[in-house]
């Protein structure tokens, strides 16, 4: 690998950066208001298989049978996937300023996300993740998930890149702070005019 100087790779969130957060704790609430679900225990059982879910060990068909269709219900499985899959939205200014940030500067874009195979393949077709990104590092592909240090490693081999060339653009201060304990130049995203102003002051200016 060759050694560069610069920022040449960036990677990325996608819940809560890119898009909204495909299956959270809102998400799961409005699904269990919305069947009528006794949504205490719907959730306790989403906590003892989430882990599993995200990282490829429990297929999207199988959590639905541990946490919704354990017992017989007056919905139909398709109906509920539906529902799941209608709560992610796009946050087209960010996935603009994605695009700037590949075409005008030439980074490369490196997304590295937990989330459930099916979850993710839903979302990187629907919204056009797939074209965006160079690689895609999903916690169901790699069997393994943030905040585990190997996935940065991973993230850093795969690209090619030092720490010392990459950013790390998340919503969540502690996986932020791994990123950081590697080298790689962390970015605490709340909204995308402050992490717009964030990359300026790195001498990322997209635009």
């Amino acid at each position: 690998m060759k050694k560069a100087t610069g920022i040449t790779c960036a990677f990325l969130d996608v819940g809560d950066v890119l898009l909204t957060d495909g299956w959270d704790h809102l998400a799961r609430k409005q699904a269990a208001k919305h069947f009528k679900l006794e949504w205490a225990e719907m959730e306790a059982r989403h906590q003892l298989t989430f882990e599993v879910f995200e990282v490829g060990r429990l297929t999207l068909e199988g959590y639905l049978n541990l946490v919704v269709f354990y017992k017989k219900r007056s919905f139909t499985r398709n109906q509920f996937r539906q529902f799941m899959f209608a709560q992610s939205k796009p946050f087209p200014e960010m996935i603009d300023l994605v695009i700037q940030l590949k075409q005008n500067l030439g980074l490369k874009i490196v997304i590295v996300s937990n989330e459930s195979r099916e979850m993710n393949a839903f979302r990187s077709s629907k919204f056009g993740l797939d074209k965006l990104s160079d690689c895609f590092i999903s916690s169901s592909f790699v069997h393994m998930r943030k905040p585990d240090v190997e996935i940065y490693q991973l993230a850093l081999d795969l690209a090619q890149v030092w720490p010392e060339n990459a950013i790390f653009i998340d919503n969540t201060p502690m996986f932020i702070q791994i990123a950081e304990s590697l080298g790689i130049q962390g970015i605490l995203h709340t909204d995308c005019k402050s992490t717009r102003a964030k990359l300026s002051h790195l001498g990322l200016k997209a635009e």
